[in-house]
């Protein structure tokens, strides 16, 4: 029997009381001549520090979903229905949905970041990284000193392990591992309380992804953001997600703390996600955060 989404169990959100977002029945609409509905009728809740996993194959609406939520959207997507609310640190609540473009702006960055995943194509090829990061700065601390926008630059650039003497390089001159690396310091230049990461570490190799991954982690213990997470990788969010959240079609169709994603997954499509990767055999390390084990039959 095929469950449906409305079948599938989830793991109740965190009270609300307690989210610095609340996405609610949110659906957004590609308008071509015949309309694609890519994101429908999407909850999520998103509690202070947890990192929340979005997995899913290509085209299942993942990065939609990103985008809505940051109104990064641009035509034919359309938000058609539902809301997106900000609960801030102070206890005022924002309606993401109804920002116009210069409140939008600063909130942008400010209180919610994005690292995409193509760093290459996000940073800027012609000027600086200090010139990148910089520039947030300016806009969002007008005030702020040359002196010290140049000095925080340089810390944010240490604190994601790179040193601060590449503030003078370009993009191109950075392997891959370190421009993921500085847009992350970028995401995390003005301690915004939200960070949404678009399959950030899809283009690296295994081990640099790995280090990076436990850098996301470390950096979050330490400023206490909440992250969302997105790739298609079941394997990589099991390692590092408080709650997993699975997209099929446009849909959430199950939502539970990953080592329960892991040990008992209740949506058909989630089980064929993990099937598709082998059970390890060997020694077995530990994983970054959860520490699930492979305890998985060798005949599954």
């Amino acid at each position: 029997m095929t469950l449906s989404a409305s079948d599938t169990a989830t793991t109740p959100a965190p009270a609300e009381e307690r989210a610095v977002l609340t996405v609610s029945d949110l659906t957004v609409v590609y308008e071509v001549d015949e309309p694609v509905v890519a994101v429908k009728n999407v909850s999520l809740t998103l509690a202070p520090g947890e990192i929340l996993g979005l997995a899913g194959e290509s085209g299942c609406g993942k990065t939609t979903l990103a985008y809505a939520i940051n109104r990064l959207h641009k035509p034919p997507a359309r938000i058609s229905s539902g809301s997106v609310l900000f609960h801030d640190r102070d206890g005022s609540h924002l309606d993401l949905l109804a920002l116009e473009d210069e409140d939008l702006r600063m909130f942008r960055w400010s209180k919610l970041s994005m690292v995409f995943q193509g760093a290459m194509n996000a940073l800027n090829p012609v000027t600086t990284i200090r010139a990148q990061l910089e520039d947030v700065l300016t806009t969002h601390r007008p005030g702020m000193s040359r002196g010290d926008r140049r000095a925080l630059a340089g810390d944010v650039l240490e604190r994601v392990g790179v040193d601060r003497a590449r503030l003078g390089s370009f993009a191109h001159e950075l392997s891959g591992g370190m421009r993921q690396r500085v847009m992350i310091a970028m995401a995390l230049l003005l301690e915004p309380q939200v960070m949404i990461m678009d399959e950030p570490t899809t283009a690296l190799d295994v081990v640099v992804q790995r280090d990076i991954l436990r850098e996301i982690v470390r950096l979050r213990d330490e400023l206490n953001f909440a992250v969302i997470f997105i790739t298609h990788d079941l394997p990589l969010l099991l390692e590092m997600s408080d709650r997993i959240a699975i997209m099929l079609a446009g849909e959430i169709v199950e939502l539970a703390p990953a080592a329960e994603i892991y040990r008992s997954p209740k949506h058909p499509y989630t089980r064929r996600l993990l099937g598709a990767f082998p059970s390890l055999t060997g020694a077995r390390g530990d994983f970054i955060r959860t520490g699930v084990t492979d305890d998985r039959t060798e005949d599954r």
